[in-house]
């Protein structure tokens, strides 16, 4: 089912990759087989996925189509904002520029503290005892 003019791209964030699909179409939304609102309940999530798309003028012209594995809802829609980035600049390279300056193309790279031996967390120490 793969078209000639699919354009695929793949993003990162925390834990979560996601896999996108751009197909030229009307602005409809698959995640993981789910409709975006009912896969993504937060209005504000929403909105930031669809920065790339709205910086570049282009958010009724292609159907998004995206695997996401991994992590939380937050992390999957991080690494699907720069998915969808990285896709709209194979689809056209002239969009780079204003993709960059506002920081869609930047890889999120803070990733959670690993726990250390002995204690309970990344940070947080067991209480001190004198006696």
């Amino acid at each position: 089912m793969v078209e000639k003019n699919t354009i695929s791209a793949s993003g990162r964030r925390k834990t979560s990759v996601a896999h996108v699909k751009l197909v030229p179409g009307t602005g409809k939304w698959k995640l993981n087989k789910r409709e975006l609102t009912a896969y993504i309940p937060s209005e504000a999530l929403r909105n930031y996925i669809q920065q790339p798309l709205k910086l570049t003028n282009t958010l009724g012209k292609y159907d998004v189509i995206a695997s996401l594995n991994g992590g939380g809802i937050s992390g999957q829609s991080g690494a699907l904002r720069h998915a969808l980035a990285r896709a709209l600049i194979v689809a056209d390279a002239s969009l780079r520029e204003v993709l960059k300056a506002s920081g869609c193309l930047t890889r999120d790279a803070r990733m959670k503290e690993r726990q250390k031996a002995g204690q309970p967390g990344a940070r947080k120490r067991f209480q001190f005892s004198k006696r």
